[in-house]
């Protein structure tokens, strides 16, 4: 996928601080279809699970669709460029080396929404985790196997 032009310089005078929310979405490159094996799916989750255990982020709600993940997250320590590095760093080390070389390769960048505080992080969250309803993968989000939300939703 082409880089749009001069979308490095709408990144200019962007910040990310510890404590704000991030709703994240970043796309597997050429938009493959990898994550529909379950186990490659995994691996991704692990690495946003460790990256909340270890305590730099506090992730909200997440979904991994077939060709591209979701995350709403608060960022705990360290930078969004950080962590998105070592989330997509990680979890493309992982996959390769389990997988063979060049499973999983991610597009560059990602797209990132800074949370307002008046914006409802529930309603958000439903957003994020009801993707593949939308995406007319499954009739409810219950049968989709690659989610999470601290949140009981209805």
């Amino acid at each position: 996928m082409q880089e749009i032009k001069h979308a490095r310089s709408l990144r200019i005078g962007r910040s990310s601080q510890p404590g704000n929310v991030y709703l994240v979405t970043s796309v597997v490159k050429n938009r493959l279809p990898i994550f529909t094996d379950i186990q490659i799916a995994c691996r991704v989750r692990t690495e946003m699970e460790q990256l909340d255990e270890s305590g730099v982020v506090h992730s909200m709600a997440w979904v991994v669709m077939p060709d591209h993940l979701h995350w709403l997250f608060a960022l705990k320590a360290g930078s969004l460029p950080a962590v998105m590095q070592a989330l997509k760093g990680r979890s493309a080390f992982a996959v390769n080396k389990a997988h063979g070389a060049k499973t999983l390769t991610w597009q560059k960048g990602y797209h990132d929404h800074g949370v307002r505080a008046e914006e409802d992080l529930v309603e958000m969250a439903r957003y994020v985790v009801n993707n593949p309803v939308r995406a007319g993968l499954v009739s409810q989000r219950e049968e989709y196997p690659l989610w999470g939300c601290e949140w009981v939703l209805e």
